[in-house]
């Protein structure tokens, strides 16, 4: 390489290094433009309207749980909506009058249960007439009142039926069963036959029925101090399958029923049945509510099982057990088994006061032979 190419070599790395040392310079002393933050107005929120704090399927009895308040951007804001006092505008949208909160100085009576929300104690009781989802504002007509036309039609489960059965204070629990609770119906009855005594038995018929109202009360009747009140009824109106109701309404011509009412812990002791006997099948991939209501559903699920009876001889020694016969063969095999349990007995007997015999068989005949105790 001769000297003159050499010196432009030199020359050109001299210049890129200067270029590029100029050039960092240049970009790191310039300071970046800082980002100002733009000032965000808060949204315009309207008044607080009562949503649903779950899902709330058709037929639900409202609780306190179930609502609560939320704030609701006005323009979103319908006249049917259930409004808080004090959040709401003036005009339609204004609370009805039946939601206004009670007092809140008056004096709580010893013992009553926790007060509802503030304007949320006029709804417990009412039932859901339409499916709501959860976060959803509650209407003024997606809710039925007990006493309203359709509140009974509301609070039946999908395929079920509502069937009345006729009751006193001895086969009604003395008036301690009201609406919500769960019942089993006992049937009373006396078989007769053409001879002998009558057959007095009772057997569990049905079991987990859910009473809906007595008489023409869905509620239960409080008094001034928050209470249950104890009262007389005639009629009791159960929730059952359509195949249930035809069984009561036959039961009731048949003899005398009964209700037992249920303990709140029977639920909880029969699923756990149900699971240990895998009679509960829960599909794979099944989240966690509707696993809830699966189990849930076979809770509230009324049965006809095998029933389970007493008969009159389980109770007194002078009471049969046995079904008397109905008709002539009846009769006969009836007589017959008679004939055969006193002469087992009379052999039984003449055996005893003879004393101990051995049985002897010669050519295929037996004969017993008495045996010498000495």
């Amino acid at each position: 390489m001769d000297r003159k190419k050499l010196i432009l070599l030199v020359a050109a790395l001299l210049i890129a290094g200067v270029t590029a040392f100029m050039a960092r310079s240049m970009f790191s002393g310039a300071s970046a433009p800082k980002a100002k933050a733009a000032a965000v107005k808060p949204q315009d929120l309207g008044p607080q309207v009562l949503v649903a704090t779950k899902s709330l399927p058709v037929g639900t009895i409202i609780t306190a749980e179930a609502l609560r308040y939320q704030p609701w951007p006005k323009e979103m804001v319908e006249a049917a909506y259930f409004i808080k006092e004090g959040s709401e505008p003036k005009g339609p949208l204004a609370m009805p009058d039946a939601l206004k909160p009670a007092d809140p100085k008056a004096p709580k009576a010893k013992g009553a249960p926790e007060p509802a929300p503030p304007g949320i104690e006029a709804l417990l009781g009412t039932v859901v007439r339409h499916s709501i989802t959860a976060g959803q504002p509650i209407t003024q007509g997606a809710l039925v009142s007990p006493g309203d036309r359709g509140f009974l039609a509301a609070a039946l489960a999908p395929g079920m039926r509502a069937v009345s059965v006729p009751v006193s204070a001895l086969t009604g629990v003395a008036g301690f069963v009201f609406p919500g609770d769960r019942v089993d119906l006992v049937l009373t009855q006396t078989v007769a036959g053409s001879d002998g005594p009558a057959l007095k038995v009772s057997e569990t018929i049905i079991r987990n029925l859910r009473v809906l109202a007595t008489d023409q009360r869905s509620n239960p009747t409080v008094n001034k101090e928050g209470r249950t009140v104890v009262a007389k009824y005639k009629l009791v109106t159960l929730e059952a399958t359509p195949r249930l109701a035809e069984k009561i309404t036959v039961a009731q011509t048949i003899g005398t029923i009964t209700l037992a009412l249920r303990s709140l812990a029977d639920n909880a002791a029969e699923l756990e049945q149900a699971l240990a006997t895998s009679k509960v099948h829960i599909p794979a991939g099944t989240s966690v509510e509707e696993e809830e209501k699966i189990l849930k559903s076979i809770t509230q699920r009324p049965t006809s099982g095998k029933s389970t009876f007493a008969t009159g001889g389980d109770v007194s020694r002078f009471q049969r057990s046995t079904i008397p016969p109905q008709t002539p063969v009846a009769k006969a095999e009836e007589a017959t088994r008679v004939s055969i349990a006193v002469a087992r007995a009379t052999r039984d007997i003449k055996r005893a006061a003879d004393g101990p015999t051995v049985n002897v068989s010669r050519a295929g005949a037996v004969t017993p032979v008495p045996v010498d105790r000495r």
